[in-house]
């Protein structure tokens, strides 16, 4: 009788040194990701015929680093690639704004990338814009 509880306790202690690592890398995943999310923004904000593209980066620290905003524009009207770099110095807790583009959006769509290098991270956001 001994032999059988004894069993089933190695056998969970070793199921839960397997799984831990798994979990572990689970929950960096994550973490990069949600960092992703919240750090990297496009904002459009729509109004009398135009659009306008704010490339932003949103930090919790005081955080500097290089970014590239990459815009590519097709239409009716033909086609257009904007593209916008330099260096950022944010400070923590507020939006800064990288760079800002306005367009026409009448039957033209965007589809806008901004990466951002803060240290030896990367961070990538990506928007496509339909308009009227």
């Amino acid at each position: 009788m001994p032999n059988s509880v004894t069993h089933p306790r190695r056998l969970m202690a070793i199921v839960a040194l397997v799984l831990l690592p798994v979990g572990a890398v689970a929950a960096v995943t994550t973490a990069n990701q949600s960092d992703e999310e919240q750090l990297c923004e496009i904002k459009a904000t729509p109004g009398a015929g135009m659009v306008r593209l704010d490339a932003l980066v949103h930090a919790d620290k005081h955080v500097g680093g290089t970014y590239t905003f990459h815009v590519e524009k097709s239409g009716d009207d033909g086609s257009s690639t904007i593209n916008q770099s330099g260096d950022f110095d944010a400070t923590g807790g507020h939006a800064a704004t990288l760079s800002s583009v306005s367009l026409g959006s009448k039957g033209t769509e965007y589809k806008a990338t901004l990466d951002i290098v803060i240290g030896d991270k990367s961070f990538s956001c990506t928007k496509q814009i339909h308009g009227n």
